[in-house]
Formats: structure tokens, C-alpha cells, sequence
């Protein structure tokens, strides 16, 4: 029964701390990593996505991964944003939501939920 006990109180011991170390970022914090450290590789202003709802469109490289940051609307007419951060864009849907791809929309909007939406960091 001490064996027991004590293998009870060491796994306990271990969830808790596995919980407690966990890799979780804030997305303000994350964002000005990228921001800071990460290479620029272009961006799309409100004039060029002619969008509702996107304002700016911005993408970093770093560590071999692209990440896009996008200023979002909060509503369709106004100028307020929201900042959002996605991660691990693969490079053939970020050329493809920047240029176009065959048969896509040409709307930059679409294109977005097509190519990036899916990809939100997994932030706080």
C-alpha cells in the first residue's frame, strides 16, 4: 500500500508539473517576436486587397516557417482592426493568396480563407 501511496503522489506531482510547463505564448507576445526577428517578406495594404474586411496583410519569415500577420476590421465600415497572427503558412498558399492561383477568386477575401484562415496560431 506505500508503494501505491507512492506512486499516486508521483504521478499527481508529474501532471501538475507538465501542466505547469507548458509551451503555451501570449499572440502579443508572439506577434512582436515575428515582428522583431523575423525577415520581411512583403505585404498587401486596405488599397491593394479592395477589401470589406481586411485592412492589411503583412508576412515574416523566420526559422524557415512564414508567418502573416493580418489587421482585420471590426466591422465593414470601420477603421478599427484586430491583429491576428497565423502560423506556419505553407509558401505555395502564401503565393497563392498574394498572386492567385488558376481558377481562383479575385477577391483577396476569399483568397484568405482559402489559403490562410486555417492556420491561426495557437495562442493565447
Amino acid at each position: 500500500m506505500k508503494y501505491f501511496l507512492n506512486y499516486l503522489v508521483g504521478v499527481l506531482i508529474l501532471c501538475v508539473s507538465v501542466n505547469t510547463f507548458s509551451q503555451e505564448v501570449a499572440c502579443n507576445d508572439l506577434l512582436s517576436f515575428i515582428k522583431e526577428n523575423g525577415y520581411s517578406k512583403g505585404s498587401l495594404s486596405s488599397y491593394t486587397l479592395d477589401s470589406e474586411w481586411l485592412y492589411e496583410v503583412k508576412t515574416y519569415s523566420y526559422d524557415y516557417k512564414i508567418y502573416v500577420v493580418a489587421k482585420i476590421k471590426t466591422s465593414e465600415y470601420s477603421y478599427s482592426t484586430n491583429t491576428y497572427i497565423f502560423c506556419g503558412i505553407p509558401s505555395y498558399n502564401w503565393s497563392n493568396f498574394q498572386y492567385g492561383g488558376y481558377g481562383d477568386s479575385n477577391s483577396y477575401g476569399e483568397r484568405f480563407h482559402k489559403y490562410i484562415i486555417d492556420y491561426k496560431c495557437n495562442c493565447y
